[in-house]
């Protein structure tokens, strides 16, 4: 990718190269949630831990491969975000920034409103993905992890697991997995750079795995270590040719 050729041309002229810049939009995973708890007013809310994000780990591993290099994250998550909500800031909060590579996650949220809102997803990530790209910036769409298969043992507030009971259904009847078919064909169609980090959680599943139990909060976010995943399949997928050319 080209942003890979801006980071070399960084490292060997400082002086004349240009800052570079990676933006995430995404929902509650990118913006770095986690644990799960319930407030004393007794309403819910999550825990903040945007160092444990994905993309922090990612800022870590490239200071390794070019120390000399400064690198500008874009954290553009937000909480309960969906694709719509995304397209509707992407200017805001992204494309304002000028950024060198933009990493696009939806999903999660989506899927939890039922097949039937498919259509709305696709238009929104296919307008998000052209906007992008007419902006001059690289474009990757990262799928996300799954969501818990089971009401895990460790959610002993009634009130908690009746929210992973409500969530489950998305994940074992199939729903996010529909979803994330549909949007590996969009990207396809429009040439978009796929890192599939969802396929890799259905690979460990398929082999045993506990995915319920990499989840900080067990029912959709991933724990701090999983989130290294997401940062170790980005970098491979910088580093990769681009499979449309």
């Amino acid at each position: 990718m080209r942003i890979m050729e801006k980071f070399m041309q960084k490292a060997r002229d400082n002086w004349n190269a240009a800052p570079v810049t990676l933006a995430f939009l995404g929902d509650s995973v990118t913006q770095g949630c986690f644990e799960l708890y319930i407030k004393n007013d007794g309403l819910h809310e999550t825990v903040f831990d945007k160092h444990s994000a994905y993309h922090q780990y990612l800022f870590e591993m490239l200071n390794v491969l070019y120390p000399s290099v400064p690198v500008n994250i874009i954290n553009a998550g937000v909480s309960g975000g969906s694709a719509p909500h995304g397209l509707e800031r992407l200017e805001r909060d992204v494309l304002s920034h000028k950024p060198d590579l933009v990493v696009v996650c939806f999903g999660l949220n989506d899927a939890c409103q039922g097949r039937e809102n498919l259509s709305r997803y696709l238009d929104a990530l296919s307008a998000i993905f052209d906007k992008v790209r007419a902006s001059g910036s690289d474009l990757i769409f990262m799928t996300p992890n799954m969501m818990g298969t089971c009401v895990s043992c460790h959610l002993t507030d009634p009130r908690l697991r009746a929210i992973a009971e409500r969530m489950i259904p998305f994940q074992t009847e199939g729903d996010l997995d529909y979803y994330m078919d549909a949007v590996r064909r969009l990207c396809r169609d429009k040439r978009v750079t796929l890192c599939d980090c969802y396929a890799k959680w259905k690979q460990m599943e398929k082999y045993g795995v506990d995915t319920t139990d990499l989840l900080s909060n067990y029912i959709n976010h991933p724990t701090r270590t999983m989130n290294r995943l997401f940062a170790v399949s980005l970098l491979e997928t910088m580093m990769q040719e681009d499979p449309y050319e």
